[in-house]
């Protein structure tokens, strides 16, 4: 593969249509540079497709989109303002700053900070115009400081534990928060939530039991639109939606259990180019402390991706032990030695048909092997993997809406 011809060979994706998957193909792109060594694809068609896939599923509830940690790492100056053409008005991010991003890309968009309320931050996120989500008495406190004589606080969220207990404010003090109704009367809730601690285990006797405590806890606040479950969780059924899902993960094609058939299909894919091939000889050894010694001829391809860029040192391969894996030309090759910071080595002796060449691309993570896969290689999990990728990846939209 020429280095002016990249990606001369189309990758693909699994497409959700009407409940039956299909293969799409990437179309080359002079987007990408020739001098690029990695690219994250992203599919903006199909992102826009699996959240209202998603909202069709959890309707009449509605479908917000978890878009914290620049949209899960792949964006979030091209991923809002997509989501919001699809139809999305509820957005929920982690940080201050995250949300004045959002609402940047998706003005007149509701966006709901997860972290709260920090000391001193009140008025700077009133002025903001996003809603905090308030997780004990003392956030409270500060965000009611700001009502006027005959008026409210703004809008704001409020975070009850239901036994993650990680944030979110505790049941007696919500049972004193709504006996105070001079406080009260200077509050607007907008959206009363919590989170679910094992969703992505659908028989875990948690789920039922947090799905009762939030009944009963939401039930102190009649008004407030209710939220419980995020991307695993609106698949354990119709009780789980109440007013509002806020999917993240499900969002970009991720399925931290494929048992729960979530209606999502990819949205990414990681590729990344071979620098160099070259034959190792038996007993020759491969990497940094000679972890892996090969115990046949090898033919071994060393591709520009590492931990640097999100791939886990976790995926190295010692003799007797197995690693992450690679994608190349539609074939798994295995991970050899030890991962370094800007390379991975990998045995393509394997590898049907025409033998890889510098400038070819290898998936990392694409159709044939998943985000899931690729975390349970290096003893993580998707959502680890998505966040990782690093900025020396190329990062390339498309959007072949159909």
């Amino acid at each position: 593969m020429s280095d002016r011809n990249v990606l001369s060979v189309p990758v693909t994706r699994n497409a959700l249509h009407g409940g039956a998957l299909r293969e799409v193909a990437f179309a080359p792109s002079a987007a990408i540079p020739a001098s690029a060594t990695g690219v994250i694809t992203i599919d903006l068609a199909q992102l826009r497709a699996n959240w209202r896939a998603l909202a069709m599923h959890v309707a009449p509830a509605g479908c917000a989109a978890v878009v914290k940690a620049d949209a899960y790492g792949l964006g979030a100056a091209r991923i809002v303002p997509a989501l919001y053409q699809a139809g999305c008005r509820n957005f929920f991010v982690a940080t201050f700053d995250e949300a004045a991003a959002a609402l940047k890309y998706a003005p007149g968009a509701t966006v709901y900070i997860l972290d709260g309320v920090m000391p001193g931050a009140a008025r700077d996120i009133a002025a903001l115009g996003a809603r905090p989500v308030l997780t004990s008495l003392g956030e409270v406190d500060a965000w009611a400081a700001l009502a006027a004589e005959d008026e409210a606080a703004p809008p704001a969220a409020l975070h009850v534990d239901t036994g993650l207990h990680r944030l979110g404010m505790a049941e007696d003090e919500l049972e004193a928060l709504v006996a105070d109704d001079a406080l009260m009367a200077r509050l607007d809730f907008a959206v009363v939530m919590s989170h679910l601690a094992c969703a992505d285990e659908a028989s875990h006797a948690m789920n039922r039991q947090q799905l009762d405590t939030f009944k009963r806890l939401r039930a102190k606040l009649p008004r407030a639109r209710a939220s419980l479950a995020a991307s695993d969780g609106l698949m354990l059924g119709r009780s789980f939606h109440f007013d509002l899902v806020r999917p993240g993960y499900a969002l970009y094609g991720g399925q931290a259990n494929a048992d729960l058939k979530t209606p999502v299909s990819p949205v990414v894919q990681v590729s990344a180019r071979i620098l160099q091939v070259q034959d190792v000889p038996a007993g020759g050894a491969i990497g940094y402390s000679a972890t892996y010694r090969a115990a046949t001829p090898r033919r071994i391809a060393t591709v520009a991706a590492g931990y640097a860029d999100g791939v886990f040192r976790h995926a190295s391969a010692a003799n007797g032990e197995t690693g992450g894996a690679v994608i190349v030309r539609g074939q798994k090759a295995p991970v050899v030695g030890r991962v370094s910071m800007d390379l991975i080595t990998v045995d393509i002796t394997d590898i049907d048909g025409p033998p890889p060449v510098r400038g070819d691309y290898v998936d990392l993570v694409g159709p044939r092997l998943p985000l899931e896969a690729v975390g349970a290689g290096a003893r993580t999990i998707g959502y680890e993997v998505l966040t990782r990728l690093g900025h020396r990846f190329h990062r390339h939209y498309v959007d072949n809406s159909d």
